[in-house]
Order: structure tokens, then sequence, then C-alpha cells
């Protein structure tokens, strides 16, 4: 239980079973997703897939590029200051919690699933801005911004879901679209975005 800021009335902080379904679900969907991936060769569903977002040109790199920035690793402490800021400590400290921990965990599954990135591995590659450097999976960028946005979503509206649902989306498209990253690169790092948040949501619980 803990006490609201304005009102001084006492609010439920609950730990849901969903939230077990997000650590085991998104757990589940990390293994998947690296089943497939090798070394040195692209399945050619993923090199489809990964051509037709590549290849295809709809906004210009310079609206596509801040918007990828929403997963970087400097955007958690900003998001948590926002949420202290508004004197909701507990979602400040989930924030900083699950991004620094997804990004820690994303470096360690990159050791143990070593892949390259695009341009390493296919021809034609399509790059954007700078081209990334060190192993594809996972993305580091999806796995953060999906945290924060499943850690956060006990405090958000319903506009703010779809809103911000939009924007993770787009993140991850972005990555392969810039020649980043492989679409299974993106669908690990969310999953385990996903997983990280679960667990810090059991941990510190969240409104009802």
């Amino acid at each position: 239980m803990t006490t609201t800021a304005r009102t001084g009335r006492v609010a439920a902080v609950v730990r849901r079973p969903r939230d077990v379904l997000l650590l085991v679900g998104g757990s589940a969907l990390l293994v998947l997703a690296s089943l497939p991936v090798l070394p040195g060769t692209v399945s050619a569903a993923e090199t489809a897939v990964f051509r037709a977002l590549n290849a295809t040109t709809v906004l210009p790199f310079v609206l596509v590029w801040p918007v990828m920035q929403l997963g970087n690793v400097l955007v958690v402490p900003c998001a948590a200051a926002v949420a202290a800021a508004f004197r909701r400590w507990r979602l400040a400290a989930g924030l900083l919690l699950a991004g620094a921990g997804v990004y820690l965990l994303a470096k360690v599954v990159k050791g143990e699933v070593p892949r390259g990135r695009p341009d390493g591995l296919l021809t034609d590659v399509v790059i954007r801005g700078t081209a990334a450097l060190g192993r594809g999976y996972v993305s580091g960028h999806a796995a953060v911004v999906t945290s924060l946005l499943v850690v956060a979503w006990p405090w958000l509206g319903r506009p703010a879901r779809i809103g911000c649902t939009v924007l993770v989306v787009a993140v991850c498209l972005a990555r392969v679209h810039v020649g980043a990253h492989l679409p299974l690169d993106v669908v690990g790092g969310a999953a385990l975005g996903v997983a990280v948040a679960g667990a810090v949501r059991l941990l510190l619980g969240h409104p009802r």
C-alpha cells in the first residue's frame, strides 16, 4: 500500500498474474527468437522481411533518427526524472531498474548469441546514418524502449498507451529500416524488454 501525493489517500499497490505472464512469456519468446539465429547465415524468410523494411523509404532519415533514439539508454534516466517530477517515485524506480537492467542483459545476450549486423551478413543493405558496430542480436534499442513502456503501462491512460505503443513499434521498425538490425534482432530485444519489465513489476508492484 502507498499514499498518493495530493490527496493523502491510500492507493493499492498490486502484483498480478499477468506480471508473471510477462516475465515467462517474454523469456519464452526470447528463446524462440534465438533458435533460428545463426552466426553466419540469415534465413530466406527473415531476409525477405528485412529487404521489405530496409529498401523502402517512407520518411526521410532526419525524421526517423529522433524516433529511433527513444530506445537509447540515455532515455532511461530522462524518463525516470519525468516520473520523479510528478512524484511517481515507484514508477521512477521501476523505469531506472528496468532500463538499466535490460540494457546490461542485452549485452549478455549479445555475447551468448553471436550474430553480426545486416551489412556483414547480406548484400545490398541500405545503411542510413552511421553504420552500427558490434553484434546485432539482440537490439538494445528495442529492449530498452519496450521495457520502459511495459513498466509504465499501469500508470498510463488509454490514449497514452496507444501513442506509446505506436512509438515502440516505430523504434523497432526503424532499427531494421536504417540497416542496424535484422527482424529477429528486434523481436528478441522486445521480448527481453517484456521479460525484464515483468520482473520489475513483480518486484516493485504497481497501481491497481
